[in-house]
């Protein structure tokens, strides 16, 4: 079967909204997931875009996707690449997909003149961890990552 990556259109909303219920699953987040899909398609294919996503295909069926966005190193004094998520189908598993849209983010990172590609990981998916160090990734396990979000991120911005 073949391994295709390819940037998501509008008409991959369904999909990307499948894959983000399925990744929330298997995290054991699913009662997080509160986007409306019209506002999620906005947000990813509307006049400003805020994350793109990629889908990973294997005989031209949508198995994954990789949804990213920008941020920047002020060190570097460039831009990098953060992964928000990455699913692969338990099917497809095992069937290079997950490292091909690894791979893909790394070409767009290099030819983006990004600093560096970045995500986050569950402490407890050590499937997800082996497979992360085996391309050579490393933990940032100095960083601790805070986020002020609902109330706190309202009251945060009244000047709470």
């Amino acid at each position: 079967m073949t391994v295709t990556i390819r940037p998501a259109a509008r008409a991959d909303l369904p999909p990307i909204a499948q894959f983000i219920r399925d990744l929330a699953d298997y995290e054991r987040l699913a009662h997080e997931v509160r986007f409306d899909e019209a506002v999620l398609a906005e947000k990813l294919f509307g006049p400003r875009p805020y994350a793109e996503v990629l889908i990973g295909e294997i005989g031209g069926v949508p198995q994954g996707f990789a949804l990213f966005f920008h941020n920047f190193s002020t060190f570097e004094g460039k831009p990098g690449i953060y992964l928000e998520d990455l699913f692969v189908r338990p099917e497809a598993r095992g069937s290079g997909l997950g490292k091909a849209l690894l791979k893909r983010l790394a070409a767009l990172a290099v030819e983006r003149d990004c600093a560096r590609l970045e995500w986050s990981v569950l402490d407890w998916n050590e499937p997800a961890i082996r497979f992360y160090k085996s391309l050579g990734a490393k933990a940032m396990d100095e960083w601790t990552v805070y986020r002020a979000d609902g109330a706190a991120l309202i009251d945060l911005a009244r000047g709470g």
